[in-house]
């Protein structure tokens, strides 16, 4: 297979869109996530998100990067505002009016009804869920880090509530995404299906990979 080979000052001459894409996509398959908010004056909003990563489980902490705010970012400031938000992943019958959500929408216009999703309210935190997606983790706002070398921003956030299908619950605790249909997403507008393709047992020293 012919390869091609880039360095840093590759990098730095390339075209802005070609670049932004290119490193996107670079990493691979990310997780799609819908985050839903809502402001102090009551309005909801959702926006897609590909940057949700495990911080750790007891706690159990998830954390979200977000661009600069150098522009209104209405998804970080509802959160800050209220203190909470919800991850819902997206499912492969709505992946379409998930990536509308990144729409630059006006403030006050409430993604959930431009983009026809609905949203579902919790008795445990504020923030709307969408009630099309299967699996939905409420989240509360612990701590922020601004990362330098570009100003995003790190918001690492608490589970305290997760809704799932109980077909998608295994005995040890394992959740199997891919019996509620989320998908993946790699780059800023590739969705994918996955097909996995086995578990693994915890990898000892001089033990061959063994299935579960």
């Amino acid at each position: 297979m012919d390869a091609v080979h880039f360095v840093t000052e590759d990098f730095a001459a390339m075209e802005k869109h070609f670049r932004t894409t290119f490193i996107n996509s670079l990493t691979g398959f990310k997780s799609a996530n819908l985050v839903g908010t809502v402001s102090r004056e009551g309005n909801t909003n959702l926006a897609i998100f590909n940057s949700a990563v495990h911080i750790g489980a007891n706690p159990p902490l998830i954390g979200l990067i977000f661009r600069p705010i150098s522009v209104s970012r209405h998804t970080y400031q509802n959160i800050k505002a209220t203190g909470y938000y919800t991850l819902n992943h997206v499912h492969k019958s709505f992946f379409k009016q998930a990536h509308q959500t990144s729409a630059r929408f006006a403030a006050g216009v409430s993604e959930f009804d431009a983009c026809g999703l609905t949203a579902e309210l919790s008795q445990f935190q504020p923030a709307p869920y969408v009630k099309e997606s299967f699996i939905k983790i409420g989240m509360k706002f612990e701590e922020e880090y601004q990362i330098r070398v570009n100003e995003t921003i790190l918001v690492i956030g608490s589970i305290i509530e997760a809704l799932l299908p109980k077909i998608c619950l295994l005995e040890d605790g394992f959740v199997d995404i891919e019996q509620a249909g989320t998908v993946a997403i790699s780059g800023l507008e590739s969705y994918h299906e996955t097909t996995r393709l086995a578990r693994l047992a915890y990898a000892k020293p001089n033990q061959s990979p063994k299935e579960i």
